[in-house]
Order: structure tokens, then sequence, then C-alpha cells
């Protein structure tokens, strides 16, 4: 199915960084979108990840397989504003339910809309009358009002990969009328969850004086039409299907399962952020061992955990406190044979994630709050058929909303979570296929391409969106 676009028009992607080829094995929302880019040719703009003495001083481009990438730099000073300070100070925690760990100030506030200002004034030399444009992320909220102050009409779709949380939280971040109200100069916003959807509309409707009209739309206090709908993100379930039986046969794979000798493997994978709740995951672990001891060096918990952000303080104190937890169960409960936590700072490349997740009889995703959770997606996905595992997932994660057959829990629930690992490792064989089939078969259904095809049809057909959900035909 090709990407749906304006007749005779590029696809233009905007986000904060962009998958430059041959640079790193992307991953999949970059994997997707770089083969919708390259369907009928299109261009991919955003930051180089590179800190220059100016910003955007200059335009970097380079063409590859029928996509144009363009990219500029950012100075220190900008970087440390628009990115470390508010999108990732301020925004990050409160679209994460954790306003007590924003740190707002307006400078921070001030250098975000001014890179916004000047990735406006970029794009906009780049752009042609029928170009579709699609916008990704909390980093780039008021771009759209800043091209369509400079005479931008093209369609402008904004996909938001984070969660929404109500508009009675969306209220205490600072200033929030002036950044969230430029969301009405998108043509389509998207969001993953029905509960996102609510949190936007509830806002627009209540706090930014929008009114509901006919077929969905909103119309803002300023008199614009827009439309809001959900879009679960999703995977490439068969290719990653694919590349875990695949990856049985490598020597890595090879010789984590012989570690294990025979033990259960639980695996966790989340990159090192404290909306993860990786703090209560290693509690419940704990708890797991401690009113179970006939698992007793018959299970291991694998956790990776790559840090990021480390330059934020909340971030470093999460990886001293995981660290201290992870020495006191080993040091409560290891035996000279068997240590019961295996905690790994580092990446993986997605070769070798896929035969991990295949091992483990245990996906462990339970994150406080996600706006997807593609991990969890991926795990099932990796799953041997004739032997499957099972996934324990948080009730807040999107992904809660498609994968139902997993075992759901309140991550805040440390004996709710480890009744659910003791239940994993021991359902019977039949229980985990019936469970994994199930899941499976949503995965193969809404994939990544039908995503984003979803996304790009609404866009520009907007007749095709209807009030309260997706695009019709495509389960949400």
């Amino acid at each position: 199915m090709a990407a749906a676009k304006g007749a005779g028009g590029r696809l233009v992607v905007v986000s904060n960084r962009v998958a430059l080829p041959r640079q790193s094995a992307p991953g999949g929302l970059a994997s997707a979108l770089q083969a919708a880019l390259r369907e009928s040719g299109g261009l991919w703009f955003g930051w180089s990840g590179k800190l220059a003495a100016e910003t955007a001083a200059e335009v970097h481009r380079l063409h590859d397989a029928k996509v144009d990438y363009a990219t500029v730099d950012l100075s220190r000073a900008d970087h440390d504003d628009f990115y470390t300070g508010f999108a990732n100070g301020t925004l990050w925690p409160m679209l994460h339910y954790r306003p007590d760990l924003v740190d707002y100030q307006h400078s921070h506030l001030d250098g975000y809309l001014r890179v916004n200002e000047i990735f406006a004034d970029k794009l906009r030399q780049l752009i042609r009358p029928d170009d579709v444009i699609w916008v990704h992320d909390y980093h780039l909220i008021p771009l759209a009002a800043m091209l369509r102050k400079r005479g931008v009409r093209n369609r402008i779709g904004f996909f938001l990969h984070t969660p929404l949380p109500a508009a009675g939280l969306l209220i205490a971040l600072p200033n929030h009328l002036e950044l969230l109200e430029t969301l009405a100069s998108y043509d389509l916003i998207g969001v993953h969850t029905a509960r996102d959807l609510r949190a936007l509309e509830d806002y627009f409707l209540h706090e930014a004086g929008a009114t509901m009209r006919l077929g969905g739309r909103m119309r803002s206090a300023s008199g614009r039409l827009f439309r809001a709908a959900v879009f679960p993100i999703s995977i490439d379930t068969r290719g990653i299907a694919e590349a875990a039986g695949k990856a049985e046969s490598n020597k890595e794979i090879g010789q984590l399962r012989d570690s294990l000798i025979g033990r259960s493997l639980i695996i966790g994978v989340d990159r090192l952020d404290y909306s993860k709740g990786l703090p209560e995951r290693f509690q419940a672990y704990a708890r797991l061992l401690e009113g179970a001891p006939e698992l007793h060096r018959h299970v291991t918990f694998l956790q990776i955990a790559p840090p990021s952000r480390g330059s934020v303080l909340e971030y470093r104190q999460i990886r001293r406190e995981l660290e201290r937890s992870a020495g006191h169960i080993n040091g409560k409960y290891a035996a000279p044979d068997w240590a019961p936590i295996r905690y790994i700072n580092k990446s993986f490349p997605h070769r070798l994630l896929s035969g991990y997740y295949r091992t483990a009889r245990v996906g462990l995703v339970t994150p406080l709050r996600d706006g997807m959770n593609l991990v969890a997606k991926e795990y099932v996905a990796c799953q041997n058929p004739a032997d499957p595992g099972v996934l324990i997932l948080s009730r807040f994660a999107g992904a809660a909303q498609e994968l139902t057959d997993a075992l759901l829990v309140n991550p805040a629930d440390t004996e709710e979570v480890a009744d659910a690992l003791q239940r994993a490792l021991k359902m019977p064989l039949t229980e985990r296929r019936d469970r994994w089939r199930a899941m499976m078969g949503v995965l193969l259904q809404n994939d990544i391409t039908v995503w984003r095809n979803a996304f790009l049809q609404a866009l520009t057909d907007a007749r095709n969106v209807r009030a309260g959900g997706g695009p019709e035909g495509v389960p949400h």
C-alpha cells in the first residue's frame, strides 16, 4: 500500500533529529518514514545533532534514494535552552504526568520558540506549494503556527509520540495557552490512544475556547478548523519476527542461553528515564524473590537500561538509585553460581535484542506512563510461536489499549507486579500460546506501515477522519 500524499506533491518529514542514510541502523519509526519518503520522493528536515558557533548558519544537504535530507546545526546556547531546557526539562516531565520534576525557566521557553522560528525560516525556503508536511513530537509543537505566519498554506500534520495528560494538569504548565493553542495551526493532530484524544479535545474545548464541529473537527478561538484523531503507532511486525528467528543461531544469543543454565529469563529493555518505572520494577522483583523462595536459582532478571540525558540531575539520581537497588538484591539473594539480577547500562543492536526477547520467558514492560512503548510490541513479535513467553505490561502504556492479552498491571503496585511475575513464570504452554496468538494477530493487522499510511491518508483526505477516533476502517 503506497503512502497517501497530495497529487504530485512530496512528503516533507520534520523532526528534532534526522535519520541520515548510512549513519547508523535506523529504528522502526525512522525506517517507516524513510520508506514513505522513498516511495515517491521527499524531504526530511531537522537538527543535525551537531553543535556549532551559530544556529542554522547553513543548511546541510544530502540526497539519497529519492530522498533529500536537510539538517541544521544548533549553537550550544540554543541547544541548552531548546532541547535540554524546555523540551526535556519542562515538556517531557509535564507530558509524563510529573509536574514535580518540571524545571521551568522563561529563558528556556524563549530558546524553544527561537529555535522553532529558525526551523520555520529554513524550512520555508525548501517547501514547494503541493508538499504535504508531517511534523513529529513535542520539540516542534509551535512549528505549524510559525510556518503559517510565513505564508505556508500546505497541509501540515503533527504526531505526538508521548502521552498527553488531562487538561487539569496541562494548565499547570506556565504559558500553556501560548504554546498549546498553536496546535490548532495543524490540519491534523495524531495521538496514540483515545485517552490522549479526550485530553486534547478537553483542553481545547474548556481551556482554549474552541468549539466542536461536525465530522470531529474543532474550531479554534481564532476561527481555524482542525482535527485530532487516534493513530496507534506500531512496528515492522513481520520483519522483527523474521529477525528474531534468525537471531536464535547467533553466537551471542547462544552465550546468553548457556549462561542461564536452564533458568527462566525475565527481560526489561528501557531507556534510563524516570517515566519507565524502573525503581518500582526492581522492588517488584525483590518482592518476588522474597515471597517465592522456590524460584531462587531458577530465574534471572536482565534489565538493559542505556543512559540518557546524563546532564540532567534526575537522570543521574535514578541511575545511582538503580545501581544501589541491583546491588542490594544481588547481595541479599545471590549464590556463588547465581546472580538474580543483571543490570546493564549500555545499548545493543536490534539484531541482538530480538534474540534476547525470544530467549526470555517473561517480558517486563512497566512504565509509569508511556505514549505507546514499542518494546512491548517487539517482545511479542519476537516470540517463538511454539513456545512463546508472557508479556507483563503497564496499564499506563499506550500499548495496553491493544495488547489486552498481556498481564496488565499497575506499575506502582509492586505486590501486583510480583504476583504477575509469578503467574507468568508458571503459566502453562496452552495459555501462553493463546495469549501470544491474540496479541500477534493485532500486531500483524496493525503494523507500522498501516500506521503511517493511515495518518497520511487522513491528512490528505480529511473526510476520512471521524469524530473521536482514527480513520475509518483502521483499528484504534
